[in-house]
């Protein structure tokens, strides 16, 4: 599976089934979807970002030049743009790291069951061909069974070369059981080494996926940090054009105070947003309920795409991959996304085909993923510590896929599992 260059997805219509790039169908939630707009934020579309701040920056540093100039301008930061770039391609080689350690994963663990079937079949015919030659040896062997027939006991010369040609066929039974039971255990042999092999190229590829994944987020850290800074000069550069051109701002502080006043606002409108979502959960929602085992399920809606292998579907410039490594669950636009586990962040950003993702890590090998999360959908960050059932992030459709869901992966030892019978284990249906 690679990371595919993605424009804006089509919304299906009201009762228009959409779907995810994951392969299945999704229908939406009873909740209006809510696709709200990103205020400065890396992590909200790294696609969107990259170079807007800088461009309007300098268009602003351009206009005070034009005008009365009320004293030395700052230059305008370019580097948010570079890092913003550098941000988008750490997020692709993580993700195309992270595809390729799990294609290996997947053919080391099948290698590996098919060695034991081989195993088991070579033990079997081993055991077959022991019998045969222990009835053999109760009968008294070949000599003897050579002398019964020889003992002048048969009849006629055709009785005995019936009888011959019994003993004939007997030893060519024991002879084909030995051959099989040796190409068996033979061909355990080789699947057990090729797993070994898969295994090497397995854990190679793993701590190769974990350094890109460091690196991604460290760009992704990097670009914020540069966004903020760009953010701040383009506010100072907005307040002197604002003092220079618009009559009704009297002074640079007036202009500051309005964009103070904006800020202020959007955070408002987020808090009222998480704490909507945080009702709908309390409210009965099947998302985020913790269980008798400390595990929660990580969002409301139904299933619609499960784990493994499956069809691939096309759309919007790319193809879904042959197998899932997840399953995709539907609450619908918006909706909350939740700690399976209590663990530690240890990725928050972008991820290619991904989109925005989470990944959690609950300590003793155990890890969970969240994908496609909405622009702006964050409620976490890296190096967090979260409690099973809190509120992460929201449902949307960045990356690769067609509708908004939860794409759930669930990991042993960095391997992606099954997170049906994962989570079945502990209580937890999805």
């Amino acid at each position: 599976m690679r990371a595919h260059a993605r424009g804006e997805p089509r919304i299906p219509g009201r009762g228009e089934p959409a779907h995810s790039a994951d392969g299945g169908n999704i229908e939406r939630g009873s909740r209006p979807g809510r696709r709200p707009a990103v205020a400065g934020s890396v992590r909200g579309d790294l696609s969107v970002l990259g170079g807007r701040a800088g461009r309007e920056s300098e268009r602003g540093h351009q206009s005070c030049r034009g005008a009365a100039d009320p004293g030395p301008h700052p230059k305008p930061d370019r580097r948010g743009g570079a890092r913003l770039r550098d941000a988008g391609q750490a997020a692709g080689a993580f993700y195309t790291a992270q595809q390729e350690y799990f294609d290996a994963s997947i053919r080391a663990d099948t290698l590996q069951s098919q060695a034991d079937l081989e195993a088991q079949n070579a033990t079997d015919a081993a055991n077959k061909a022991g019998r045969i030659a222990a009835q053999l040896y109760r009968d008294g062997g070949d000599t003897t069974s050579l002398e019964l027939f020889l003992s002048g006991s048969a009849a006629t010369a055709d009785d005995l070369l019936s009888r011959l040609g019994v003993m004939d066929k007997l030893l060519e039974r024991n002879q084909a059981v030995y051959a099989a039971a040796l190409t068996a255990r033979d061909a355990a042999q080789s699947l057990t080494d090729q797993a070994v092999v898969a295994r090497d190229e397995r854990d190679r590829l793993q701590q190769v996926a974990e350094q890109k994944m460091l690196e991604s987020q460290q760009a992704a850290d990097a670009a914020q940090a540069a966004l903020d800074a760009q953010t701040l000069h383009l506010g100072e550069l907005q307040a002197q054009l604002a003092a220079l051109e618009d009559t009704t701002a009297k002074t640079i502080a007036d202009y500051q105070a309005g964009v103070e006043a904006a800020r202020i606002a959007e955070e408002q409108r987020r808090a009222a947003e998480r704490a909507e979502a945080e009702r709908l959960a309390a409210s009965g929602g099947a998302g985020g309920g913790v269980v008798s085992s400390g595990w929660a399920r990580p969002t409301s809606g139904h299933r619609t795409s499960g784990f493994g292998p499956r069809s691939s579907q096309c759309g919007n410039g790319y193809c879904s991959t042959s197998y899932h490594y997840g399953v995709d669950l539907s609450g619908g636009c918006g909706a909350g996304i939740y700690a399976a586990a209590a663990g530690t962040v240890v990725y928050a950003g972008y991820n290619g085909g991904y989109g925005n993702y989470i990944k959690i890590d609950h300590g003793g090998g155990i890890g969970t993923g969240y994908a496609h999360i909405r622009p702006g959908g964050f409620y976490v960050g890296y190096g967090q510590r979260v409690n099973a059932g809190d509120l992460i992030g929201s449902e949307g459709n960045t990356g690769n896929a067609f509708g908004c869901n939860l794409h759930f992966e669930a990991y042993v030892n960095g391997s992606p599992v099954n997170p049906i019978p994962f989570l079945a284990d502990r209580g937890v249906s999805i």
